[in-house]
């Protein structure tokens, strides 16, 4: 059942005096954890908490011991150097706020680095912070790529210890063995010890995994809002995401190669969506697909090509132009 969480108040240090975050009525906040590194495609998670402590009233209640979680040999932090010494360090930080929605409506946001060491010692020191303050609800967000076009509304999966309050959200549906991470056991732990534990997973076009995508932050945000009817911004998100689609299209119509690769995902994503009350999986596909690692591979075959070109045009070359 993991490790006794008055043990482990040494991995964080709370702030003093604490914020108030249980609401008139004597109603606990939900604890939402965002953890960026193993499940953070198109980094929609850390956008997705930056966007809630920077637009919504937010207070720092505690802040853990990065130097006992984090491995920096496997992260290094980024160092400043001014060309004749270091100037300064960009550490990683892993914090906890209590946040007001647009209501005010207090919850907690646990967000910043996933650690590397003492899961265990870790989600016990969340679930002393989770006594501590009353938590009534503890959602995780995530991120993962997916064969998904960008041209389409980011889709979503869910799971929890409490199926009744995941309503219609789709699920995964079949058991299987997953590699680990802190918010897995996050979820697992804290749902052991009495807590209603849930998770949503927003899906991230696998072409642009490695890219900052605002349209799966926005989809996290509104479908932590249903869940959990916190009323929370994501009009700037939503227009971030609009640019980016611009942006993306404009791309694509250079390139008739990579076109065809997101028409096929988007004939899969109709076919699925038009079959969901027959429970057709997202995975099923009448035609194979791409790989994320085919289509990766085409997207460097044309900026390589896209490179190619402009030095052939700043060097004055007179051949035709290639796409």
């Amino acid at each position: 059942m993991g490790f006794e969480p008055a043990e482990h108040s040494s991995l964080y240090e709370l702030e003093f005096p604490a914020p108030r975050v249980a609401e008139d009525a004597g109603v606990g906040p939900v604890l939402i954890h965002a953890l960026d590194g193993f499940a953070d495609a198109g980094n929609a998670v850390a956008v997705a908490a930056r966007h809630l402590r920077d637009s919504l009233d937010s207070e720092l209640v505690a802040t853990f011991h990065t130097d006992e979680l984090v491995d920096y040999r496997t992260r290094r932090p980024v160092m400043d150097f001014s060309g004749q010494a270091f100037t300064g360090v960009e550490m990683p930080s892993l914090t906890v706020h209590a946040i007001r929605d647009n209501a005010g409506v207090p919850f907690l946001l646990l967000s910043g680095v996933e650690p590397d060491l003492r899961w265990e010692q870790f989600t016990a020191a969340v679930r002393g912070l989770s006594d501590r303050f009353g938590v009534s609800d503890v959602i995780g967000l995530n991120a993962i790529p997916m064969a998904v076009p960008h041209t389409r509304p980011s889709t979503i999966t869910a799971h929890g210890s409490d199926v009744e309050y995941l309503g219609d959200l789709p699920r995964w549906g079949s058991p299987m063995k997953l590699p680990g991470s802190a918010s897995m056991m996050l979820e697992l732990r804290l749902s052991e010890h009495g807590y209603r534990t849930s998770g949503i997973s927003v899906h991230v076009p696998h072409y642009l995994a490695q890219s900052t995508y605002p349209a799966a932050a926005s989809r996290l945000l509104s479908t932590l809002a249903g869940l959990t009817s916190l009323d929370l911004p994501t009009k700037a998100l939503d227009s971030a995401a609009e640019a980016l689609r611009v942006q993306i299209d404009s791309e694509l119509a250079n390139n008739g190669e990579i076109a065809s690769v997101v028409a096929a995902l988007e004939s899969q994503y109709d076919a699925y969506t038009q079959a969901q009350e027959q429970q057709v999986s997202l995975l099923a596909a009448d035609e194979p697909l791409p790989s994320a690692d085919e289509i990766g591979d085409e997207f460097q075959r044309y900026l390589a090509e896209q490179a190619q070109q402009a030095d052939e045009d700043g060097d004055g070359g007179d051949g035709p132009a290639t796409a």
